[in-house]
């Protein structure tokens, strides 16, 4: 928070606005200014040590760190209610990072089989070959019994907060509890719900991941991607030797080797993957991204807001359709998450919505070819409605089997509903089902 106010706790919808950023800094900017710049100058050769040195935290290269990416960081902190976060150039960057800066060297991760279908391909194609390899849990929705999953090896349990495209929730305190008796962190990946919906770190998170992409900045217009941390993880144990690792690059002003945590003793996960990976694989935000997401938090609230009332009604209206096999929407009193929706999950459950396509393949396919006002793309969370046929597109990695295993059916259809006229939403609906529906 700015420096006259940091005594102040704010609330969620202040935060989203002034979290992060003092204008007296900034030439008295009411925006944040975007630092478009690769470097910055020091001041003399002691200050180029100090800050080589990790001695002193200040801006060097963007590549690490932009006074404009830094205001993101300490507002998306803020919202969350983390201890630090760091901000990367794409969701997928944040998930790549985040496993291995927790499996590096090796190790076991136990998953949600209901993951977005990058998430889940990557787990299976491109990690193993680092030598982390992932268990897909069959007790998710069972945490009484999901410590029987958890074998020697296992680095960290991997989840979302409401799975893309079902709509699944999953008792998030009970998995930390579990996960906290074995010693590991539990990640959420928190895209879907926002903070604005959900905060994971309340519920026991260790590590929350998004896709800023999403809704988060909700315009369609930026890839980008966060890691943030509780600060509550106890990250030097045998089980992470990384993380007591001393490096000559953090010495302090007597030339004695230090770890992370020594250096960054609130934040020593997302001080590692800044200073590693980051730093060397080099997914880095650029400011004037990092600007446009904090443009999109602004509106943050409202945004989600209509969006999910807009997913409800919408919810409402394919529930009673006779083209329409089944809804998924946990904001629904017949969902089977409906419980949990209403223990946590205050504002809403978002604005995502997938219902079964009652037809033929070349009906499901011209229904499609037929909306109007929708979009049909492949991505979440904007202002604008969109559509698609999740397991041919999103989830087309998943083979056969993978697809039973996170319940995708063929008919299934994703909708994430924007900001218009719900009665505009419907009608475009209606007349792209009327006109599958007659062929």
């Amino acid at each position: 928070m700015s420096s006259n106010s940091s005594n102040i706790s704010y609330r969620f919808d202040t935060q989203r606005l002034r979290a992060g950023y003092e204008p007296k800094n900034h030439n008295y900017a009411v925006s944040p200014p975007i630092y478009q710049t690769t470097s910055f100058d020091f001041r003399d050769v002691e200050h180029a040590k100090a800050l080589f040195g990790l001695r002193e935290l200040g801006n060097l290269y963007t590549r690490v760190g932009n006074p404009t990416t830094a205001v993101l960081e300490q507002r998306i902190a803020a919202l969350d209610g983390a201890a630090g976060a760091i901000a990367l150039a794409s969701g997928m960057a944040a998930i790549s990072y985040t496993l291995l800066n927790i499996a590096e060297g090796g190790g076991r991760i136990l998953t949600s089989p209901y993951l977005y279908g990058g998430s889940a391909d990557s787990f299976k194609k491109v990690y193993p070959k680092f030598g982390i390899k992932f268990d897909i849990a069959k007790n998710i929705e069972n945490p009484k019994k999901l410590h029987e999953e958890i074998t020697p090896d296992t680095k960290a349990i991997y989840v979302e907060s409401i799975s893309n495209p079902s709509g699944v929730l999953l008792d998030i305190d009970a998995i930390a509890e579990v996960a906290h008796e074995h010693g590991i962190p539990l990640v959420v990946d928190n895209t879907v719900a926002t903070p604005y919906l959900y905060n994971p770190i309340a519920h026991g998170a260790d590590i929350v991941v998004y896709s800023a992409t999403k809704g988060l900045t909700g315009h369609g217009n930026v890839i980008a991607g966060l890691v943030l941390e509780s600060g509550k993880f106890n990250w030097q144990t045998e089980k992470f030797p990384q993380f007591s690792e001393k490096y000559y690059t953090l010495r302090d002003i007597n030339d004695n080797w230090r770890s992370f945590p020594e250096v960054f003793p609130q934040t020593p996960f997302t001080g590692r993957i800044r200073f590693n990976y980051l730093n060397y694989f080099g997914a880095a935000l650029s400011p004037f991204d990092a600007y446009l997401v904090l443009i999109g938090l602004e509106t943050l609230s409202e945004r989600i807001a209509k969006q999910v009332k807009n997913a409800t009604a919408l919810a409402q209206y394919l529930k009673n359709h006779k083209a329409v096999e089944w809804v998924r929407y946990p904001g629904l009193e017949d969902s089977p998450y409906h419980e949990l929706a209403q223990r946590d999950f205050k504002n809403g459950t978002g604005g995502i919505l997938s219902f079964g396509f009652k037809g033929t393949t070349e009906q499901r396919e011209s229904f499609l070819n037929s909306v109007k006002l929708f979009h049909y793309h492949v991505n979440i969370g904007d202002a604008r409605s969109l559509i698609v046929n999740s397991p041919q597109t999103t989830h087309g990695e998943l083979e056969p089997e993978e697809k039973l295993l996170a319940d995708i059916p063929e008919n299934l259809i994703r909708i994430s509903a924007g900001l218009e006229d719900i009665e505009d939403l419907i009608a475009d609906l209606e007349q792209a089902f009327n006109k599958a529906l007659s062929e």
